[in-house]
C-alpha cells in the first residue's frame, strides 16, 4: 500500500527561521489557521493527528517568500520523501550539505536568494530533474551542478556568471538551459554537443557572436539571443531544422548594421590551391596533408562566381527576407572582394523575391525582433 502524499505550503508566512516541522501542522497551526474563532481553532487542534509520522508523507514543501536566512538540516531531513522543495525568495547565503541526502528530490527551487555556492555533493541527487538558482550571486557555475547528470531543466539566470565551463556538456540529459541576465561574452563551442537541448536562453549577456557548433543542436526549438552585442548570425543557423523561435531584438544587427570587411591579400598557398581546383588539375600524387587541404575547398556562394576558397575568405553580410517582414543578417563567405560588389548589385534585384525556402521553409516559424 503506497503512502499518502502531502503538499505543505508555508509561503508568505513571514518565517524568520526554518520551521519545526513536527509541531507545524499546515492545516491547524495557530499562525496559519484561517478561522477567526478561538473555539474553532481549539476544536481543530484537539482532533489534530499531526506528528512525527506525518512528516514522511510530505512530498512537496514550499517555504518561498519568507525571510529565512538558514536551513536547519535536522528539520529538513525529517521530511525524507520530499520530491519538490521551494526555498525561493528568502535570505539564504548557503545551503547545508545534508540537502544532498534527500534521495527522492526531483525539483529544487532556490531562486532569488544570496547564494554564491552550492553543496559539493549535489551529484548525489540522482533523481533531480529541475534546478532553479536564478537571481542569486553566483560568479561562476558551480562544479557540483555539472555532476547532476539527471538534470533536464537548469535555470542560472540573473547571476554574475562571466564564463560557461566546458564541462557543462556533462549534462547530456539537459533540455532547457537558461543563462540569461549574466555577463557572458563567449559561449564555448562544446555546447553544441548537448544534443538533448530544446531551449537555450542567452539573452541579456555580452555576446558578440555565437559558435557555429550550435548547429549541431538538432533538437533545439527555441534560441533566445536578445539584448546582446551580435552584429550578424552565421548562415549555418539555417541548419537548426527544428528551430521555431529565434529572439534577436536589442542587438546591433537589428538596431543598426555596421559593415566591417577585411580584404587581406590571399597567401601563395591559397592562390595555388585555388588554381589547382579551378583548373581541375590532378593532385592525388601530392603529400597527404596537401591532398586533405585541397579536399577542404569551399565553393563561393555567389551564383555568378565559379571560384573556391580555403583559409582566406571575405566576409559578406547577406540580408535574407523572412515571411516578407523581417530581414535577417546572415554571414556568408566569398572567395574574392569582387564577389562583394557582384552580391551587392544582385541584392537589389533579388531582395524582393527572396523566398521563404532560403530561410529553411517551415523550419523557423517565428523570429522575434520586436
Amino acid at each position: 500500500m503506497s503512502m499518502a502524499s502531502l503538499e505543505v505550503d508555508l509561503s508568505w508566512k513571514g518565517l524568520q527561521k526554518f520551521p519545526e516541522l513536527e509541531t507545524t501542522c499546515p492545516r491547524c497551526a495557530q499562525s496559519r489557521c484561517r478561522s477567526n474563532s478561538y473555539h474553532e481553532q481549539k476544536a481543530k487542534s484537539s482532533h489534530c493527528t499531526w506528528g512525527a509520522s506525518s512528516l514522511e508523507t510530505i512530498t512537496a514543501l514550499n517555504l518561498s517568500q519568507n525571510v529565512i536566512s538558514s536551513i536547519n538540516p535536522d528539520q529538513l531531513l525529517k521530511a525524507p520523501n520530499l520530491v519538490q522543495l521551494d526555498l525561493s525568495s528568502n535570505r539564504l547565503k548557503d545551503l547545508p550539505e545534508e540537502l544532498c541526502l534527500l534521495k527522492n528530490l526531483k525539483e529544487l527551487y532556490i531562486r532569488n536568494n544570496a547564494l554564491n555556492t552550492l553543496p559539493k555533493h549535489l551529484g548525489m541527487l540522482k533523481h533531480l530533474k529541475l534546478l532553479n538558482v536564478s537571481g542569486n550571486a553566483f560568479s561562476h557555475i558551480p562544479q557540483s551542478v555539472t555532476e547532476v547528470s539527471s538534470l533536464q531543466i537548469l535555470h542560472l539566470g540573473g547571476n554574475r556568471i562571466s564564463e560557461v565551463p566546458i564541462n557543462i556538456t556533462l549534462l547530456q540529459s539537459l533540455e532547457v538551459l537558461y543563462l540569461g541576465g549574466n555577463h557572458i561574452e563567449i559561449i564555448p563551442p562544446q555546447v553544441g554537443e548537448m544534443e538533448s537541448l530544446q531551449s537555450l536562453n542567452l539573452c541579456d549577456n555580452k555576446l558578440t557572436s555565437i559558435p557555429l557548433e550550435l548547429v549541431k543542436l538538432r533538437n533545439l526549438q527555441s534560441l533566445s539571443l536578445h539584448n546582446n552585442r551580435l552584429l550578424y548570425l552565421p548562415k549555418e543557423i539555417l541548419e537548426l531544422v527544428n528551430l521555431v523561435e529565434l529572439s534577436l531584438r536589442g542587438n546591433p544587427m537589428v538596431i543598426r548594421f555596421v559593415q566591417d570587411l577585411s580584404c587581406d591579400p590571399p597567401s601563395l598557398l591559397e592562390l595555388a590551391s585555388r588554381t589547382i581546383k579551378q583548373e581541375k588539375l590532378r593532385y592525388d600524387i601530392l603529400p597527404r596533408s596537401l591532398v586533405e587541404h585541397l579536399n577542404s575547398a569551399k565553393k563561393c556562394p555567389n551564383a555568378q562566381c565559379t571560384g573556391v576558397y580555403f583559409d582566406q575568405k571575405y566576409h559578406q553580410i547577406k540580408f535574407v527576407d523572412f515571411c516578407g517582414k523581417y530581414r535577417l543578417p546572415l554571414m556568408q563567405y566569398l572567395c574574392s572582394p569582387k564577389c562583394i560588389s557582384y552580391s551587392s548589385s544582385a541584392s537589389s534585384v533579388s531582395s524582393e523575391t527572396e523566398s521563404e525556402e532560403d530561410m529553411g521553409g517551415e523550419r523557423m516559424r517565428r523570429v522575434l525582433l520586436g
